[in-house]
């Protein structure tokens, strides 16, 4: 007894460039793996979007920088009308501000353009199977990247300073408060200055307000 073999469902593609020649090499790549079918290109945001109304692509390879827009915005747009659509950002503009800005969108995955074009088509198996779940090669480095503190770090001694500063204390006064000679307050209260990059008391605490070191002062009750 002869068995047919039940055709799977190839997974549908829409591709959206502005450059031709990104767009043939990006059909190549997929048109190479059987699991994939490219159904639509798009070289602008609005060309993306009516085409994937009217495509229902199960992916769209988006570009960041688009002739009448950007691809985030587009990615947005595609993300308010399906969840299950898969959405990788594809850009040659590949830093951290992009990639965040790909996962606010609700990107599925954000794969630099210098990736090799398999990259790509992995990217785009990703976005089919979890289109919420967003992934990229430096996500965990960026995450590392954004997480770390930024502004000048200052020890548990140059932060009772900055205080003490702050409530206008003198050198002699700090120097008591503290238990030090003035010679080691104005040690103390220099390293601060270099690390805020201040002259002075004044540009010291406006610096530290800035950075979110001080807590702005309660405005007075009337």
């Amino acid at each position: 007894m002869s068995t047919t073999a039940t055709p799977t469902t190839r997974t549908k593609v829409l591709l959206v460039d502005d450059h031709d020649l990104i767009r043939r090499g990006l059909r190549h790549a997929f048109e190479r793996d059987r699991q994939f079918e490219v159904v639509g290109e798009a070289a602008t945001a609005a060309e993306a979007i009516r085409q994937a109304g009217a495509l229902q692509p199960d992916v769209v390879i988006m570009d960041l920088r688009l002739p009448d827009g950007s691809g985030l915005e587009a990615t947005r747009a595609l993300r308010k009308t399906s969840n299950s659509m898969g959405i990788v950002v594809l850009t040659m503009y590949a830093g951290d501000d992009q990639l965040f800005g790909a996962l606010e969108a609700g990107a599925s995955a954000f794969v630099p353009k210098t990736a090799p074009a398999d990259e790509v088509v992995a990217a785009a198996r990703h976005a089919a199977s979890a289109p919420s779940a967003f992934t990229a090669a430096d996500l965990a480095e960026a995450m590392k990247r954004r997480l770390a503190p930024s502004g000048p770090q200052l020890s548990p001694r140059e932060g009772q300073v900055l205080r003490l500063l702050a409530d206008g204390m003198s050198v002699a006064g700090i120097a008591k408060q503290l238990f030090v000679s003035e010679s080691t307050a104005k040690t103390h209260i220099s390293k601060l200055y270099e690390k805020l990059g201040a002259a002075n008391r004044a540009q010291a605490l406006m610096t530290a307000l800035r950075l979110g070191l001080l807590e702005a002062p309660d405005a007075p009750s009337f």
